[in-house]
């Protein structure tokens, strides 16, 4: 993404779309922008927290899928409210997209909704800290799906410093796997730590988030001119099918009494994580429209400071040296990958 200034006040971000190299320019409120990208990394970084403090002796009492079905709906209902505000303002006749046009949009969906669900349940396998570090391997998964996909170059510094992330990434899991703790009291958020199970999961994360973020960039660019609004909406009603679907078929197989509540063990913090990542959702779908997804994992790497010091306040984490030699690394490797 090049950000070019014309003034104080506003910036064309240059946006690198499809296949076929179409380059669109859209003004953009500098100052919005910021707040944007700001408000994706103080959102982003809370979210491994908020799950830590829903765990109780290494689990959740919400099912994960009534938790991203009630996201989905949420934003769903913010893109529509917008929509319309949207319409209202413009005074445009509007009619919904067909199926040729709409059904694109299932793949992220499916993508998303594996991918959210296996976020919350990954978090038992490891500690907020360590999610944040080792998620930083989806850099590595987009930058080659990009390469890939996209057709975009990756500069020779900046394949350094994507082996610099492998290595901190492998530094990360050998340090966690290997954390002994005598105390079995204490919460798993209280000490640096991952399961093998834990780190098959958060690669498996990595690899289908890289590849949900570029799809979705590229099917909301192809269709630049269509209200982002819009591209939302239709994105979420899938994710509301494919979700329900999933809840439906968990609670069919399962022999708890509350299975078809859909707030059960909800909590205020349960809430809490819905506008989390209700408002994630919505916040990287702008940045992938109007920016790309090197911004967005620009966010989700700078994000990793704010839930590592959060750790810190909030369970009294203790780093090891394995972690701070991941930290040091996936710093580098970040300035190293913005630089060229």
């Amino acid at each position: 993404m090049e950000v070019k200034n014309s003034n104080s006040d506003e910036m064309t971000v240059d946006v690198e779309g499809s296949k076929n190299a179409v380059e669109h320019k859209k003004p953009m409120n500098a100052q919005v922008w910021k707040l944007l990208c700001l408000a994706g990394v103080l959102i982003y970084g809370t979210y491994s927290i908020l799950v830590h403090l829903e765990e109780k002796n290494g689990k959740l009492a919400f099912s994960s899928a009534s938790l991203v079905l009630v996201a989905e709906f949420c934003k769903l209902v913010m893109s529509l409210g917008m929509l319309y505000a949207q319409l209202r303002k413009a005074e445009t006749k509007f009619e919904w997209p067909g199926l040729k046009v709409s059904l694109p949009f299932a793949i992220p969906a499916i993508l998303y909704a594996f991918n959210n669900n296996i976020s919350v349940l990954m978090q038992v396998e490891m500690d907020p800290a360590t999610y944040q570090v080792l998620g930083n391997m989806k850099i590595l998964s987009t930058a080659f799906l990009y390469r890939l996909i996209i057709k975009k170059p990756i500069a020779p510094l900046q394949w350094v410093a994507l082996v610099m992330l492998m290595m901190a990434g492998a530094s990360n899991s050998y340090g966690g796997i290997h954390q002994k703790i005598q105390d079995k009291s204490i919460a798993s958020a209280n000490y640096v730590h991952i399961t093998g199970k834990g780190l098959i999961m958060i690669s498996l994360y990595c690899f289908v988030s890289g590849l949900s973020g570029v799809y979705t960039e590229l099917i909301l660019k192809n269709r630049y001119e269509m209200s982002i609004h819009l591209q939302n909406s239709l994105l979420y009603v899938y994710g509301i099918i494919i979700n329900g679907g999933s809840f439906i078929v968990g609670a069919m197989n399962s022999t708890e009494k509350n299975a078809w509540n859909l707030f059960h063990g909800y909590t205020f913090i349960t809430f809490l994580l819905v506008l989390n990542l209700s408002s994630v959702g919505l916040i990287m779908a702008a940045i992938m429209k109007h920016g790309n997804n090197i911004t967005r994992m620009f966010i989700v790497s700078t994000a990793m400071v704010i839930t590592t010091a959060l750790s810190m306040v909030v369970f009294g984490l203790v780093l090891n040296i394995y972690f701070c030699i991941s930290f040091i690394l996936v710093v580098g490797a970040l300035y190293l990958y913005h630089k060229t």
